[in-house]
Protein backbone atom coordinates (compact mmCIF):
# COMPACT_ATOMS: atom_id res chain seq x y z
CA UNK A 1 0.00 0.00 0.00
CA UNK A 2 1.28 3.43 -0.93
CA UNK A 3 1.03 5.46 2.27
CA UNK A 4 1.45 8.78 0.44
CA UNK A 5 -2.27 8.70 -0.38
CA UNK A 6 -3.41 7.58 3.08
CA UNK A 7 -5.43 10.00 5.17
CA UNK A 8 -2.93 9.94 8.04
CA UNK A 9 -0.04 10.76 5.73
CA UNK A 10 -1.96 13.59 4.04
CA UNK A 11 -3.02 15.06 7.41
CA UNK A 12 0.55 14.92 8.71
CA UNK A 13 1.99 16.39 5.49
CA UNK A 14 -0.54 19.24 5.54
CA UNK A 15 0.08 19.96 9.22
CA UNK A 16 3.85 20.04 8.62
CA UNK A 17 3.46 22.41 5.68
CA UNK A 18 1.21 24.78 7.63
CA UNK A 19 3.62 24.78 10.59
CA UNK A 20 6.58 25.47 8.28
CA UNK A 21 4.72 28.35 6.64
CA UNK A 22 3.94 29.85 10.05
CA UNK A 23 7.54 29.34 11.13
CA UNK A 24 8.85 31.21 8.09
CA UNK A 25 6.44 34.12 8.52
CA UNK A 26 6.91 34.35 12.30
CA UNK A 27 10.70 33.97 12.21
CA UNK A 28 11.34 37.72 12.09
CA UNK A 29 9.34 38.08 15.32
CA UNK A 30 11.24 35.20 17.00
CA UNK A 31 8.04 33.24 17.62
CA UNK A 32 7.42 29.58 16.77
CA UNK A 33 4.00 28.16 15.81
CA UNK A 34 3.83 26.46 19.23
CA UNK A 35 4.58 29.74 21.01
CA UNK A 36 2.01 31.48 18.83
CA UNK A 37 -0.60 28.97 20.00
CA UNK A 38 0.03 30.00 23.62
CA UNK A 39 0.08 33.72 22.79
CA UNK A 40 -3.17 33.33 20.84
CA UNK A 41 -4.90 31.85 23.90
CA UNK A 42 -3.56 34.65 26.10
CA UNK A 43 -4.78 37.33 23.70
CA UNK A 44 -8.25 35.86 24.25
CA UNK A 45 -7.87 35.44 28.00
CA UNK A 46 -4.97 36.30 30.26
CA UNK A 47 -4.45 34.84 33.70
CA UNK A 48 -4.63 31.19 32.67
CA UNK A 49 -2.59 28.56 34.47
CA UNK A 50 0.02 26.48 32.64
CA UNK A 51 -2.28 23.46 33.07
CA UNK A 52 -5.18 25.31 31.42
CA UNK A 53 -2.95 26.43 28.55
CA UNK A 54 -1.73 22.87 28.14
CA UNK A 55 -5.28 21.55 27.87
CA UNK A 56 -6.52 24.34 25.58
CA UNK A 57 -3.62 23.81 23.17
CA UNK A 58 -3.68 20.00 23.29
CA UNK A 59 -0.02 19.96 24.37
CA UNK A 60 1.46 17.79 27.07
CA UNK A 61 2.23 19.67 30.28
CA UNK A 62 6.07 19.42 30.18
CA UNK A 63 6.09 20.76 26.61
CA UNK A 64 3.81 23.63 27.62
CA UNK A 65 6.15 24.50 30.49
CA UNK A 66 9.12 24.62 28.07
CA UNK A 67 7.17 26.88 25.69
CA UNK A 68 6.22 29.18 28.57
CA UNK A 69 9.83 29.37 29.76
CA UNK A 70 10.94 30.43 26.28
CA UNK A 71 8.18 33.04 26.04
CA UNK A 72 9.16 34.37 29.46
CA UNK A 73 12.83 34.55 28.43
CA UNK A 74 11.76 36.56 25.36
CA UNK A 75 9.79 38.85 27.72
CA UNK A 76 6.50 38.12 25.95
CA UNK A 77 4.79 36.75 29.07
CA UNK A 78 5.12 37.03 32.81
CA UNK A 79 4.20 34.48 35.46
CA UNK A 80 2.40 35.69 38.56
CA UNK A 81 1.60 33.76 41.69
CA UNK A 82 -1.93 32.39 41.75
CA UNK A 83 -3.64 34.11 44.71
CA UNK A 84 -5.94 31.10 45.16
CA UNK A 85 -3.16 28.52 45.06
CA UNK A 86 0.37 29.59 45.98
CA UNK A 87 1.77 26.41 44.38
CA UNK A 88 0.70 27.46 40.89
CA UNK A 89 1.16 30.47 38.67
CA UNK A 90 -0.99 32.41 36.25
CA UNK A 91 0.29 33.62 32.90
CA UNK A 92 -0.06 37.18 31.65
CA UNK A 93 1.16 38.98 28.55
CA UNK A 94 3.74 41.73 28.72
CA UNK A 95 3.32 44.85 26.60
CA UNK A 96 5.75 43.25 24.14
CA UNK A 97 3.57 40.13 24.00
CA UNK A 98 0.42 42.19 23.54
CA UNK A 99 2.00 44.15 20.69
CA UNK A 100 2.28 40.97 18.60
CA UNK A 101 -1.51 40.54 18.64
CA UNK A 102 -1.80 43.04 15.78
CA UNK A 103 1.02 41.44 13.78
CA UNK A 104 0.90 37.64 14.01
CA UNK A 105 -2.82 36.83 13.52
CA UNK A 106 -3.00 38.69 10.19
CA UNK A 107 0.05 36.71 9.01
CA UNK A 108 -1.61 33.44 10.05
CA UNK A 109 -4.85 34.49 8.33
CA UNK A 110 -2.92 35.23 5.15
CA UNK A 111 -1.37 31.74 5.21
CA UNK A 112 -4.73 30.10 5.85
CA UNK A 113 -6.36 32.04 3.01
CA UNK A 114 -3.63 30.82 0.68
CA UNK A 115 -4.08 27.26 1.94
CA UNK A 116 -7.84 27.41 1.37
CA UNK A 117 -7.61 29.00 -2.09
CA UNK A 118 -10.18 27.40 -4.38
CA UNK A 119 -12.18 25.94 -1.48
CA UNK A 120 -15.56 27.57 -0.91
CA UNK A 121 -16.96 28.31 2.56
CA UNK A 122 -19.29 25.32 2.47
CA UNK A 123 -16.42 22.93 1.74
CA UNK A 124 -14.32 24.63 4.44
CA UNK A 125 -17.09 24.06 6.99
CA UNK A 126 -17.43 20.46 5.84
CA UNK A 127 -13.68 19.94 6.22
CA UNK A 128 -13.76 21.34 9.76
CA UNK A 129 -16.69 19.09 10.62
CA UNK A 130 -14.94 16.00 9.26
CA UNK A 131 -11.65 16.74 11.01
CA UNK A 132 -13.45 17.35 14.31
CA UNK A 133 -15.39 14.12 13.80
CA UNK A 134 -12.16 12.18 13.27
CA UNK A 135 -10.73 13.76 16.42
CA UNK A 136 -13.81 12.97 18.52
CA UNK A 137 -13.82 9.37 17.25
CA UNK A 138 -10.32 8.99 18.68
CA UNK A 139 -11.11 10.45 22.10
Amino acid sequence: MDISNSLGFILNKTNSKLKNELLQHFKQYDVTPEQWGILNRLWDQEGLSPKELSELNYKDFPNTIRILEKLEKKELIIKKENPLDKRSSLIFLTDKGRSLEHILPPLATQILKRALKGIDKEKEQELKFLLNKIYSNLE
